[in-house]
This record gives C-alpha cells, structure tokens and sequence, in this order.
C-alpha cells in the first residue's frame, strides 16, 4: 500500500519522509515503541499510551497424557468453547505432532498463591508419583501427548504500562491484580487430567514467581474522543499527527474474554478500508 500525500516526522538523529506510518506490533510491539517515541521525536502522541492494558484473565495449562496409544494432536487447532458459566470460557487447544518447544517451559502445576507453601508443594508432587512425573517430562513427542487447556474471564483487571530506569515498566490500574491462581481454571484442568490419564503443567514463571501467563494481550493505545482520552480516534488514526495508524491488539478497549483475532481483524479491515487516497 502507498499513499499519495507523503509526510516528514523528525527526529533528533536524522528526518525521515514517508507517506505513513502504521504501527503493527502488538501490545508489546507497539506500545513501548510509542513510549520511546514519545519522549524522542513524537511528543504531540497521547498521555494515554500505556493506558489500561489487560489481558483476557486466562489461565494456559498443558495436561500431558501417560498414554501412549492417544493422539491428543489430531483435528484442528481450537475446534469447541466450553461455556462454564457466565464469565468464564473454555477452549480445548491442539499442537502438532511434533511441537515440542513448550516442554522446556513446564512445571507441574501447583494450586497456592503464598510462596514457601507452593514452593513446598512444588517439591512434593512429583515425589509422589516419581514415575508417573518422569515418564511426563520425557514423553517422546510432547505435542503429540499434550492438550492445552486455555481458560478465560470477562472479568476486567488493567495494568500501566510505562518507560521506566530498566525499560517499559507495568504497574497495576483497576481492579484485581491478574492472577495465575485462578480456582475454576485449576479445578476443571485436574478433572480433565483424570478423564485422560495425564499430569497438569504450567509455564514456569508461574509455579516459581506465581506471574501468570498470558496468550492475548490488549490495550495501551486505545480509541477515544480525543487524545486525552485515548491515543487513537474511532477510524485508527493516531491524535496529533497525519497519516499515522495504529492496527494490532493494543486498539482493542475491553475484554471479550475469547480469542480477539477475529475482532482485531474486523476493527483493522474497517480501519484500513477508510484511508483515504491509498493505491492497492
């Protein structure tokens, strides 16, 4: 895509003449981007950007089977959404044979939020099925042998993003702190584990530093009215400047507790399809 109207965005270090900038780069792509920006070369940018970040309150769980003769692989990716009740969803989720990256991620997944008490039952839980965690942690095709179990909320919580001594720094903002002790997720996932014979796993962080985890990263450069209430206006366009756009993730203003790709698709197609004097 070209546009036909060109303009020039200045910064200390050199001057660069295009004919529009579109930022892309998801959340944590584009927002610390802006923020670094913001202090160089684009100052008119929003004092919003960073604002109200969130994720979809989601607990990610990988429950690896001890049975050999199941194909937790085949079929496609995310086939079914399993409704638990009126806040919470749940998404069964495939790899392919043969992805095995995720493995040297895993911890067993341990139900409590105070440290030395989960870092107790950390230590213990493998002690008591040594053979069964073994067999877990060299199970010869991890993708294969594993279904992800991906839990969401609507429930809202928000964090700060913003440049900080060390780089892009988050900061709780309304509501709860995520967590990546959430009852109803951890509950569902060992009854699922028992149907299939299989021992539930998380991302490392989690067992160790009790961060949760995240798949959908949203906010941060928001629609609004004007630039003192979000960073974009409602056609994607970025406040303060000509030709500038912001298409990913970070435009997303709530949390629609599923999968955001087909809502980020539609809002970027809308949003592309009112640039004016473009040649495909």
């Amino acid at each position: 895509m070209t546009f036909k109207k060109s303009t020039t965005y200045f910064s200390k270090e050199k001057k660069l003449r295009t004919g529009g900038v579109i930022f892309s780069g998801g959340v944590l792509g584009t927002v610390p981007l802006m923020l670094k920006l913001k202090e160089k070369s684009l100052p008119n940018l929003s004092a919003r950007v960073g604002d109200m970040v969130r994720t979809n309150n989601e607990a990610i769980i990988f429950n690896v089977t001890l049975d050999k003769d199941k194909d937790m692989w085949k079929g496609i990716a995310i086939g079914s959404i399993l409704e638990l009740d009126e806040n919470s969803h749940l998404e069964p989720v495939r790899y392919g044979k043969g992805s095995g990256f995720w493995r040297m991620l895993m911890l067993p997944m341990v139900s409590e939020k105070h440290f030395f008490k989960r870092l107790f039952k950390f230590i213990i839980t493998p002690l008591k099925a040594p053979l069964s965690w073994l067999k877990v942690f060299f199970v010869n095709d991890f993708g294969k042998r594993t279904s992800l179990l991906l839990f969401m909320q609507h429930l809202d919580s928000t964090l700060s993003l913003k440049k900080g001594f060390f780089g892009v720094q988050s900061s709780v903002g309304d509501g709860k702190s995520p967590t990546a002790f959430i009852p109803e997720a951890h509950k569902i996932a060992n009854q699922y584990s028992k149907i299939i014979n299989a021992k539930p796993m998380v991302v490392a962080n989690e067992t160790i530093t009790g961060i949760p985890s995240t798949a959908h990263v949203l906010d941060g450069a928001a629609m609004g009215k004007n630039a003192e209430e979000g960073v974009i206006d409602k056609d994607n366009k970025v406040f303060g400047y000509k030709n500038m756009y912001v298409f990913d993730g970070s435009m997303i203003s709530a949390n629609p507790g599923v999968n955001p790709s087909l809502p980020i698709a539609a809002i970027a197609e809308r949003g592309m399809s009112r640039i004016e004097g473009k040649e495909m």
